[in-house]
């Protein structure tokens, strides 16, 4: 995918795979639905020849397995005629990842022994089928079909027919393995009728036999994670998004990444520079952020240092774990961290008695609240605050983000500083306040929490420990309080 000159996806290929593929890399959309065929079979072989006659790299993403009701023995085919080089790189078929994200394992000891993957929608183009119900009905103890929602009712008929029990377990999972997944039991004689009752719609796999039964001896565990079916929107930089959404991601959640802001250096960074340059003359750092310190290394490293040039006598504060893992990551240890997360927090856990005449730097946002480096002066140091990063105003994805809040599709949106917030309503204006009407708006702690009010919006959650941990809990519990919205 890095690698990649051009991507040719489907319908079916997870989005979060695109994420991977190089900024100027081709993305070329050949999906189809049922009913609505974007582009023939014909069509993407055709694709796939001009890109490989014209040299470049391609990847052709799909959903589950190539080769398994996928057309990649046909696309293959019509590459190898025409000469060009391939490579397959095998992928778990939906018709048995679908199944295991439901708590149906098509094989198990006792109960069945044998499974059988079958196509539910045939070319045609044929005129007929090729598929033997009454040989297949009891050929093995567990039936996957493909594609067959729109003939559920037509093939649990021909399967009872054919001898099949009427009252055999049956499960349809649609979009089994991503957040929207859902599934409907019964049995062949009522599946068609709770299919339909539930307007499930294809993309959907369907399997038959004992084993269905196993999903209520809570088997079903991707569907009991707490946000599952959730959708939640991170508003913090990419750079640092990837913590918070990974967690919102391990409880079922499916995360809309918003980066209100990029970090970026100051515009002058000359202040900076001259702290670096009378780095031995400090007694006392001080990071308010994770940023900070990324931002203070890569200064550093910028003129030939690293963390050997703070003074061995000096002591390092940090305003909370994540910020003292970094620091401490990176080869410093840090002797103050507040058991509250936030600049008055920090105050209270350095000694003020012993900071009179002492010389204390704190590199950090351009923009950021002045209590801690007033207090600190009040208390009688001296104190040096160059920006080591600004936070800039983003607003990229703004459309789809509005389109998701105004659908009622999004259940909470976080804000991990007063910066998202601010960003957030720069983004979106005096629509930011109704935009959010819909949904929940949780806030790593109440600093944040006292900016989104200021600015006109409901704050529903704010975090207990000013964290990423933290905000998670919170999102958390303020949505397993509602869950009238849950899933679809």
């Amino acid at each position: 995918m890095e690698e990649a000159d051009a991507i040719v996806y489907d319908r079916l290929a997870p989005e979060a795979l695109l994420g991977y593929a190089g900024p100027e890399a081709e993305k070329i959309y050949v999906g189809k639905k049922p009913g609505n065929l974007t582009m023939s079979q014909e069509e993407i072989n055709a694709i796939l020849l001009d890109l490989g006659r014209a040299g470049k790299t391609v990847v052709r993403l799909k959903g589950g397995d190539p080769y398994i009701f996928g057309r990649g023995g046909e696309e293959a085919l019509a590459l190898k005629e025409a000469g060009l080089p391939f490579e397959v790189v095998p992928g778990v078929t939906s018709g048995v990842a679908a199944p295991a994200y439901a708590g149906i394992p098509v094989t198990h000891r006792n109960t069945s022994t044998s499974v059988a993957f079958v196509t539910g929608h045939e070319d045609p183009s044929k005129g007929g089928t090729d598929v033997d119900w009454g040989k297949l009905a009891n050929a093995a103890e567990t039936l996957v079909l493909y594609m067959g929602v729109g003939r559920l009712g037509e093939i649990s008929r021909g399967l009872i027919a054919a001898g099949r029990n009427r009252e055999t377990p049956v499960a349809c999972v649609r979009w089994g393995t991503v957040p929207e997944q859902r599934t409907v039991t019964g049995t062949l004689e009522d599946i068609a009728a709770r299919v339909a009752a539930a307007d499930l719609k294809p993309p959907a796999i369907i399997v038959v036999g004992d084993v269905v039964a196993l999903r209520e001896s809570g088997l079903d565990w991707y569907e009991r994670r707490p946000l599952f079916g959730r959708r939640v929107v991170v508003t913090r930089a990419r750079a640092q998004a990837g913590e918070l959404s990974a967690e919102l991601e391990k409880l079922g959640a499916e995360v809309y990444e918003f980066p209100t802001i990029e970090i970026a250096p100051p515009e002058d960074l000359g202040p900076l520079d001259a702290a670096i340059r009378e780095l031995d003359s400090f007694s006392l750092i001080v990071f308010t952020s994770v940023n900070g310190v990324e931002a203070f290394l890569e200064r550093l490293g910028h003129h030939r240092l690293d963390l050997r040039a703070v003074p061995r006598e000096a002591k390092v504060a940090a305003i909370g774990p994540a910020t003292a893992e970094r620091i401490e990551r990176a080869g410093l240890q840090v002797d103050v961290v507040p058991e509250e997360y936030r600049a008055e927090g920090l105050i209270g856990a350095l000694d003020p008695g012993q900071l009179a005449g002492e010389r204390v730097l704190i590199p950090r946002a351009k923009v950021a609240r002045e209590i801690l480096p007033d207090r600190l002066r009040e208390a009688g140091a001296a104190v040096v605050v160059p920006p080591a990063y600004e936070s800039v105003l983003s607003s990229k994805g703004k459309e789809e983000l509005s389109l998701r809040l105004r659908s009622g599709e999004v259940d909470c949106v976080t804000f991990t500083a007063s910066s998202t917030v601010e960003n957030f309503v720069g983004a979106f204006g005096a629509e930011a306040a109704r935009l959010l009407a819909g949904t929940r708006v949780a806030c790593i702690g109440p600093i944040t929490a006292d900016t989104a009010r200021k600015r006109g919006l409901r704050v529903d959650a704010e975090a207990d420990e000013y964290t990423i941990l933290g905000l998670v809990e919170a999102v958390t519990d303020l949505l397993a309080a509602d869950p009238a919205k849950k899933g679809d």
